[in-house]
């Protein structure tokens, strides 16, 4: 509706601007020349030559300005309005020249004082002084209409801009506020109806973590009851055996018991989906240690490795235990052969090679295998949930290490580079 009246706004002022152009025109008619007025003007100098004067002139009837001068080109009279210059300006102006006779001899001229220019020149200044009004108006009409589109309609959308960066900030509860005369209308009210929404979600998400959370405190205080058990009834065993392999297989028991009790801690502060939340005590340790670690997992003997080069590496014994354990199942798991694990020292680096004979995996798999939750190929009727060479690389990374593999002709190997201190 506004826009309708802004329009018509612009034709009247349009149309009155070309009405007021065509009256300024229309009143500015050329002058005509009164030939009996002049013809008694000319009669009147002839009769008084010598003598003319203003009073001469008194009962005249000619309109126009005129100058009188004699043969030499000197100026006996002009009226008040004339500005005669001299013969050269008159004739540029194309003014009227009529002779004076005084005994059939020529003693000067009268020269009527053409007007046209000058008629043309004021209506020039005053359609110049009506289309700058015209425009001035249209002007002050753009610059209202300018006011007006940026309070109805800019400023709503400023306000949408500001409303969609709170809540891609996730600032839900800043609400979104419109005027009554917003042309939006329903358009702006489903924003904030979907910023609501949101913000119910979160808030029903955040309910839904804090159960989980609570649930996996529940299930880790319940875990730690049969692993202290188990640890327990280990350490009878140990002080009761005296069989070389019986004590090496508690052993491994009870260090898998003591493994699983501090992995059940974890629990209580991160999830899977919260991997970053869990943190790494990175310390100087022997070279020694992975040889603990190496034989934790030595099932069965399946395990062959040469002496590991001494040296200090800089690690988190707990997460490096986790690293070694989730490859060396992984061998056991899809290749079902020994592990040989070779190690030697290269740039900084004390490198672990973890190498089995199995069939290895296809070549377009291998850039993937560090994603979480991927699988590869071969994974038919075994089980796993795909984190577990994700989780290791996370732990080798973050202890400024890193993991690799590759296949071989006859198998597949691991590589972990483990950094010197």
């Amino acid at each position: 509706m506004k826009l309708k009246w802004l329009i018509m706004l612009v034709l009247i002022v349009f149309s009155a601007g070309i009405i007021l152009s065509v009256i300024i025109i229309k009143n500015k008619n050329i002058s005509e020349v009164d030939l009996v007025a002049i013809n008694d003007v000319v009669k009147t100098v002839e009769k008084n030559w010598g003598h003319v004067s203003e009073e001469t002139f008194h009962n005249s009837d000619l309109k126009q300005s005129f100058s009188i001068i004699d043969h030499l080109g000197n100026i006996i009279y002009q009226t008040p309005d004339n500005h005669f210059i001299d013969l050269n300006d008159a004739i540029k102006n194309r003014d009227i020249f009529i002779d004076l006779k005084q005994n059939k001899e020529i003693v000067g001229k009268i020269i009527i004082r053409n007007n046209d220019q000058e008629i043309v020149q004021q209506m020039k200044r005053e359609l110049v002084t009506s289309i700058s009004l015209i425009f001035g108006l249209f002007m002050i009409v753009s610059i209202l209409y300018i006011l007006y589109i940026n309070r109805t309609i800019l400023k709503p959308f400023r306000q949408l801009q500001h409303f969609a960066a709170n809540v891609a900030r996730g600032n839900l509860d800043i609400p979104l506020n419109m005027g009554k005369n917003n042309y939006f209308g329903a358009f702006t009210e489903s924003f904030d109806l979907l910023r609501e929404e949101l913000e119910g979600a979160r808030q029903r998400e955040y309910e839904s973590n804090r159960s989980k959370k609570e649930l996996v405190a529940t299930l880790s205080h319940d875990i730690k009851t049969p692993v202290a058990s188990i640890k327990a009834v280990s350490e009878l065993m140990l002080m009761q055996s005296k069989d070389d392999k019986v004590i090496k297989q508690v052993n491994t028991i009870y260090s898998k018991a003591e493994q699983i009790d501090l992995l059940v801690t974890d629990m209580f502060h991160a999830t899977l989906e919260e991997l970053q939340q869990l943190k790494l005590a990175i310390t100087e340790v022997s070279s020694e240690v992975l040889g603990d670690m190496i034989e934790n997992v030595n099932y069965d003997n399946k395990i062959v490795y040469a002496s590991i080069p001494p040296c200090i590496i800089m690690t988190d014994p707990l997460r490096m235990q986790q690293v070694i354990d989730n490859i060396i199942s992984n061998s056991y798991k899809y290749a079902g052969t020994n592990v040989t694990i070779m190690s030697h020292i290269n740039q900084g680096y004390l490198e672990l090679h973890m190498i089995d004979y199995g069939l290895g995996i296809n070549a377009e798999e291998l850039p993937l295998l560090f994603n979480k939750y991927y699988r590869g190929g071969n994974v038919e009727g075994k089980n796993g949930s795909g984190l577990g060479l994700y989780i290791s690389k996370y732990f080798m990374e973050n202890m400024e290490g890193q993991i690799n593999c590759y296949n071989r002709k006859d198998g597949f190997t691991v590589v972990l580079k483990i950094k010197l201190a």
